[in-house]
């Protein structure tokens, strides 16, 4: 596992500290990142090498670093961030991985699996054009600002026919009083569900209905947090509410 950086400075938000400590959580790991990962998953219809190169953007402190290897054997993840306070955290859960699956177990899921880290911005990323067989952008792309310049670059960096995993909050969400009052973000730049899609759809991508999902997670509902329909007072249907999240598994044309 290995650390280098790039001398690219982009305008961001910076986020709360609120917002640091909630990546570290049980919650976020296993009721945010693991179900995205498991619906993505599950919405490629294109065969994938058997140990895919992924480019991890937005890593964070590394909480996806072992669900991903779990569910797609890679031979490399790569995980870009630019808050360097994070990339120390998302190293430190590299080198765990590596600790609980040693490549010389050979009944290891992970064997061979190799976990680097570079310090980057998603709009200029520092990598290799077509070397990635996949792109994980995991609720990464509503903190960019230069969202059109970042997709070129998933597309640029992936391989034809290369999948991006893209997995966001739309403005419904991100716009609610609550997710305002704990956490930071760029409010100019936020899009319903339709428009990330329109927007991944003109950079390039290539995706049907099926590889498209619109959760509708408890904890995306910031309103009541999902409470009105536990109770059975409330039960909006799709089509008849704001989406607050959008998965899709888009396929870069070859």
């Amino acid at each position: 596992m290995s650390v280098s950086e790039s001398n690219c400075v982009p305008p961001f938000v910076p986020e709360t500290a609120f917002g640091i400590w909630f990546l570290r959580t049980h919650t976020w790991e296993h009721h945010v990142l693991r179900v995205a990962i498991n619906d993505l998953t599950r919405l490629i219809d294109v065969p994938l090498p058997d140990a895919p190169e992924i480019v991890d953007v937005g890593c964070g402190q590394g909480k996806s670093l072992r669900l991903l290897a779990e569910a797609f054997r890679p031979r490399r993840i790569l995980g870009i961030d630019y808050h360097q306070a994070s990339l120390e955290q998302a190293a430190l859960a590299a080198r765990a991985c590596e600790r609980s699956f040693p490549r010389s177990h050979q009944n290891s899921p992970h064997t061979g699996t190799k976990f680097e880290l570079l310090h980057g911005d998603c709009a200029r990323l520092p990598l290799p054009t077509a070397s990635a067989d996949i792109v994980f952008c995991h609720q990464t792309f509503h903190h960019l600002v230069e969202q059109e310049r970042a997709l070129a670059e998933f597309y640029r960096v992936l391989k034809p026919g290369g999948v991006l995993l893209f997995a966001e909050s739309t403005e419904a969400y991100i716009r609610s009083w609550v997710i305002r009052l704990l956490f930071r973000h760029p409010m100019h730049v936020q899009k319903s569900a339709e428009g990330y899609l329109a927007m991944i759809r003109d950079a390039g991508f290539r995706f049907a209905d099926r590889n498209v999902s619109l959760p509708y997670l408890w904890w995306s509902r910031a309103a009541d947090f999902g409470l009105f329909e536990r109770l059975g007072l409330h039960r909006p249907k799709p089509g008849k509410r704001r989406e607050t999240l959008v998965n899709v598994a888009a396929v870069k044309a070859t």
